[in-house]
């Protein structure tokens, strides 16, 4: 096991649309990164798929990178122990963020990166993949593996995406992502400030 040391913000060429990035560190050491962009080609295209039911287009797409503890390219138990302790992480950060915004009248839901379907609507025909979403968001490269990882600039294939859609604004999304890291122990690096 290898000390996590949180990396600084690094300068990464984003597409136009990309939000201003939240670069946070849990009470455990880890980083994570939220940034919030237009939907992909892929959401705006199949948004009935993904979310039946939706009455609003997706206006945001929220990105949350977790930096894991352990590389994710090989399939061990100490390592799907880790997603799955990242996954539990972004849960019970994206509930309460997608409920905090549901709360001000916004379309709001989560996407469990397990499955690729939303976790408070019914799913629908086509799943949700996170790292094509990162990748056509964020540029980062994806290694196909038995299962495709992404590789972050500065934690290598340690990374571990999830989403959340919203119809809220960024003036909106901003400030709830900020209240609700503090409310789980994640504090802003001085670098985002």
């Amino acid at each position: 096991m290898f000390t996590i040391q949180p990396s600084q913000p690094q300068t990464l060429q984003l597409p136009t649309a990309y939000c201003n990035p939240l670069h946070l560190v849990t009470d455990t050491g880890q980083a994570v990164e939220i940034s919030t962009h237009r939907p992909s080609l892929f959401i705006t295209e199949n948004l009935e798929r993904v979310l039946p039911g939706w009455n609003l287009p997706v206006l945001w797409v929220v990105i949350v990178l977790q930096q894991a503890r352990y590389e994710l390219l090989t399939t061990t138990p100490q390592v799907e122990q880790e997603k799955e302790r990242l996954r539990e992480q972004f849960m019970r950060f994206g509930f309460d963020v997608v409920f905090n915004l549901r709360d001000r009248g916004f379309l709001s839901n989560l996407i469990d990166p397990r499955t690729g379907y939303p976790l408070l609507s019914p799913p629908g025909e086509i799943r949700h993949d996170d790292t094509a979403a990162v990748k056509a968001l964020l540029g980062l490269p994806v290694i196909r593996n038995r299962c495709r990882v992404l590789k972050h600039p500065s934690w290598g294939t340690a990374v571990y995406p999830s989403t959340l859609l919203t119809s809220a604004p960024p003036k909106v999304i901003k400030p709830v992502l900020r209240k609700v890291g503090l409310q789980h122990c994640w504090k802003e690096l001085k670098a985002d400030l």
